[in-house]
Formats: C-alpha cells, structure tokens, sequence
C-alpha cells in the first residue's frame, strides 16, 4: 500500500516550459535501474546541473525561493517516451501533484500509477498560477482529491478536475492495481463461485 492522497496544502514550484519530454523528466542514461529508490537525485539532471556535477543556479528546483509537493508545469508535460521512470523521478524528488493545462497521455497514467496527481487546468487558469507563484513563492494552493478541486489559499481562485474514478480511488485508499484486487478478493470469490 502506498500513502493515501486526500488533501495537500503546498507551495509550489514553477517550471514554466512547454513540452517537457521524458528524457529532461529523467535522462535516459539513468534509466538502467529497475527499482524505483533513487531516481528524485537525477530528476531533470541535464537542467539541474552544469557538466561538472555542480549546480545550475538558473534552474528553478535549485532556486530555494520555490519548494512544495505541487510541479506547475507547462503545457504538453511527459511528452516523448513511454518512460515509467519519469513518474518516479518526480516522486522521488517529492512532487505528489502536477498541474499543467495538458498531458501526453501514458505519462498521465504513469503518474496515477505512482501516487501523483496530474491536474489539468485551462491555459489562462495555468498562466495565472504561474503569475501568482512567481510574483510571491509562498504563494499555498489546497488540492482536494475528493470534491476534485485546486484553490488558491486565499480563496481567490477555484476549480475542479477530472479524474478517473477508479484512479480517485486507488489514491485515496493508497491501492496500486493489486491492492485494490486485493481488496475485493470476496466479491471476486463470490463471482467466481456463481460461474
């Protein structure tokens, strides 16, 4: 079972680029483990540090300004490869949720399967939030899972999302796709046995 996901309360960090594809996620030369422990150290790698190993000050996740659980990221996010260890990189660094006005899709069920909410807002509604948290980094958004709502601390601002309920599920128990087998195991025997 993994954490269950129903409201967070987080500061967010900014990562105002579109089309942000797999391999900047997490470069394919770190893909040759197979267990997911590790993988946060080498999220965006390439942007993150210079060829010496030392930081790039200009990178936003180096900025100590923006810190939280929440990606704001733009348009088009995880395009590219099909790369599971993308979601993981962003979990492992911390991130349980990223918001953006569009995902590819396998990286967006990637993510549930992970424990990390992908929330898709309009284009203006994105902009703004960039604005917001830009201008002040102690900027606070509340995701709530189970009335599927983002709003802005100070209430200024609110919308919903979609998701799929059976994703909403499994992160609000803390399922992965076995878990929640598991957990109906006596209406599966029951089936089983009027068969």
């Amino acid at each position: 079972m993994k954490e269950k996901f129903i409201t967070i309360h987080s500061t967010c960090v900014p990562l105002e680029i579109e089309n942000i594809d797999t391999d900047q996620i997490i470069p394919a030369r770190f893909l040759k483990a197979t267990d997911k422990i590790g993988f946060g150290k080498n999220l965006f790698a390439d942007w993150r540090y210079q060829s010496n190993g030392e930081e790039n000050k200009d990178f936003i996740l180096n900025n100590p300004a923006y810190k939280g659980a929440i990606l704001l990221a733009g348009k088009n996010f995880g395009c590219g490869s099909s790369r599971e260890h993308a979601a993981w990189a962003i979990a492992g660094y911390g991130f349980r949720v990223v918001i953006s006005s569009y995902f590819a899709d396998i990286f967006r069920n990637n993510a549930l399967n992970n424990s990390i909410l992908p929330i898709i807002v309009s284009e203006d509604d994105l902009s703004m939030l960039f604005d917001k948290v830009k201008s002040n980094p102690a900027t606070q958004l509340q995701i709530d899972l189970p009335s599927q709502t983002v709003t802005l601390s100070d209430n200024s601002w609110s919308c919903s999302f979609e998701i799929n309920p059976y994703k909403k599920e499994c992160l609000l128990k803390g399922y992965d796709d076995i878990d929640f087998a598991l957990s109906n195991r006596l209406l599966i025997e029951e089936w089983e046995k009027k068969a």
